[in-house]
């Protein structure tokens, strides 16, 4: 059992719910409270909440088929309201502490691979196409299915890599983790700070974050993780003031001019759900969508999985709670994100953070998903946590979730190998789905080697089928002359 979880063990006579929502959310029944739900609430919007300055920087970035451009305004509004209304969904709904935003990732290959063919909203319909077919597999009972078919170490190993992958991405946030700028020249692809060394304010401000936030943690300081992206944003702030800091990346420590902001709904219902087989051929359509649906149902997958096992909720046979109503939830942000421009919305790994600070139940994500709503029109002040002060939590939290590598049984190659791979693969090529596409291929060759063809569960046959196909899509498109 992690600390994490040693936070909110489960008291051995629990006292009688005593309201209706304890009883709605079982908090009480989870060992859980409401403080620690409502600071969970808290730590996970923190260490999200960089995703409405990043969506709309990626997606604003970008032009379509016809040289436009999303308006960065419109896209901010759009990503705080499909954020706020889904993941309150997924509270009441799924019951769970996981939160749904933009996807990272699906929206760079919206609005760098998808955009480019057709029209902004003719791109858009295709992720509403995406995330209906992912209900469809939802309601057909195969999403879920795959999720049991997945055995028990493996589905260890994805929280473990999910654990390492946020801890490299808390290290790349704050910029203590860096691509060499001449990598084609050197065989070292990534460097300690920007230059080889760690340097500025900013930079401070991270390593005094992770050292705070372990401190807390090894004392079993309730509110660890948020108690130092609140002292570490306080600390940020002083520094601008009175330091010359030339940039802390995507937001500024500074109190901002406006407190309050407009939202614009423009971008809302801007999308044509058939729009894109009149401005490319149906091949290349179903490539695309094939890309989007098999990254956002593994991502989703993945982080459900170990977002649930960090927080303690798998039942003896490794099955998370409401596994079916949370699968469909997910699927409709998807549906949502597209309809409103914002691109595929989906779980998102950084719940872990709020999953650290004892959450174990929806009731955070009403905390979250009032944060993102609050956001519409406190965007302003809500996003002045500098990623510096909120990255720490991510270190963090990777390691409380790389404490569940203990149950994998390493002795036994014909699991550990792809248990391995999975954990191995996530960080290093940056990809939840990867990860999850290398440990299934693997398992399936190695039983099949091992004489174990017929013990392995047709549904793993299938996915690791569709794998092979994904990691070989490049080829493919080529021999079908998509390229």
């Amino acid at each position: 059992m992690s600390d994490s979880q040693q936070v909110a063990d489960k008291p051995e006579s629990r006292p009688p719910a005593g309201n209706g929502v304890d009883r709605f959310f079982k908090i009480s029944a989870r060992g859980s409270t409401v403080g620690r739900e409502i600071r969970g609430g808290f730590a996970t919007f923190f260490t999200m909440a960089y995703i409405l300055v990043l969506n709309p920087l990626i997606l604003g970035s970008a032009k379509d088929r016809f040289g436009e451009q999303l308006d960065p305004v419109q896209l901010t509004t759009a990503t705080a309201l499909v954020a706020a209304v889904m993941t309150i969904i997924m509270g009441v709904g799924g019951n769970l502490p996981l939160a749904l935003a933009a996807g990272l990732g699906l929206n760079a290959v919206v609005a760098f691979q998808v955009a480019p063919l057709m029209g902004w909203d003719d791109a858009m319909g295709l992720i509403v196409l995406e995330g209906l077919l992912i209900c469809v597999l939802v309601v057909t009972g195969l999403r879920e299915a795959v999720m049991h078919a997945i055995p028990q170490a493996l589905k260890q190993a994805i929280g473990v890599g999910i654990g390492l992958f946020i801890a490299l991405i808390g290290f790349v946030d704050a910029g203590f983790v860096t691509r060499v700028p001449d990598a084609a020249n050197t065989t070292v692809p990534v460097q300690l700070g920007g230059t080889g060394t760690l340097a500025g304010w900013p930079m401070l401000v991270f390593c005094a974050g992770v050292l705070l936030t372990v401190a807390l943690l090894a004392r079993k300081v309730r509110g660890a993780i948020l108690v130092s992206i609140v002292v570490m944003t306080l600390v940020a702030m002083v520094i601008n003031a009175l330091a010359d800091v030339p940039t802390w990346g995507l937001t500024t420590p500074a109190w901002p001019d406006s407190v309050v902001s407009a939202p614009d709904f423009g971008l809302i219902g801007d999308f044509s759900l058939f729009g894109a087989f009149g401005q490319v051929g149906v091949v290349t359509i179903v490539l695309l969508v094939f890309t989007l649906v098999l990254s956002d149902f593994f991502d989703t997958m993945g982080t459900v999985v170990g977002v649930s096992a960090e927080a303690g909720l798998l039942d003896e046979q490794g099955k998370v709670p409401n596994l079916g109503r949370v699968l469909l939830i997910d699927g409709a942000a998807a549906v949502a994100g597209g309809a409103a421009s914002s691109s595929s919305a989906t779980s998102y790994v950084e719940s872990a953070a709020g999953v650290g600070e004892g959450a174990r139940t929806g009731f955070a994500n009403l905390v979250t998903g009032g944060l993102f709503a609050l956001a519409l029109f406190l965007t302003p002040v809500l996003t002045i946590v500098p990623l510096q002060a909120a990255a720490p939590a991510l270190v963090a939290v990777g390691f409380l979730m790389m404490t569940q590598v203990r149950h994998i049984p390493w002795d036994r190659y014909d699991i550990a190998i792809p248990a391995f791979l999975t954990i191995a693969v996530m960080p290093f090529t940056y990809s939840i789905t990867n990860g999850i596409g290398a440990g299934f291929v693997a398992y399936v060759l190695i039983q099949a080697v091992l004489g174990r063809a017929k013990e392995i569960h047709w549904l793993l046959w299938g996915t690791s089928a569709l794998f092979l196909v994904y990691f070989a899509i490049d080829p493919i498109e080529q021999i079908l002359g998509v390229k």
